[in-house]
């Protein structure tokens, strides 16, 4: 069964780097994202608007995406701005799954 994660980023547009920020959280930094095993769709909204959706084969597949994340020096560099900045005002994570007949 695939699981799929919906994350919507409201981010602050007035912070330093946050036009960085928001291309790499829909994944317009192809470096960082093509190293995921998960499958991967990104839209922006407005400017203070980021949006991914990140399938994978089990929720576990996730959980092991996010510590991979996590300890990759790209994906840790996000995070560490993301938090000294404070420029991601929320961050919501929905959960789907494929509605069979």
């Amino acid at each position: 069964m695939t699981v799929t994660c919906a994350i919507r980023y409201e981010l602050d547009p007035f912070k330093r780097g946050v036009r960085d920020l928001r291309s790499q959280l829909s994944l317009d930094h192809p470096g960082l994202w093509r190293r995921s095993p998960g499958l991967l769709h990104a839209a922006r909204g407005a400017n203070n608007i980021a949006h991914a959706l990140l399938s994978f084969e089990s929720l576990a597949a996730y959980e092991a995406h996010r510590t991979r994340l996590k300890a990759d020096p790209a994906g840790a560099a996000n995070f560490r701005f993301a938090e000294e900045q404070r420029c991601i005002l929320v961050e919501e994570r929905t959960w789907l799954r494929p509605v069979t007949k």
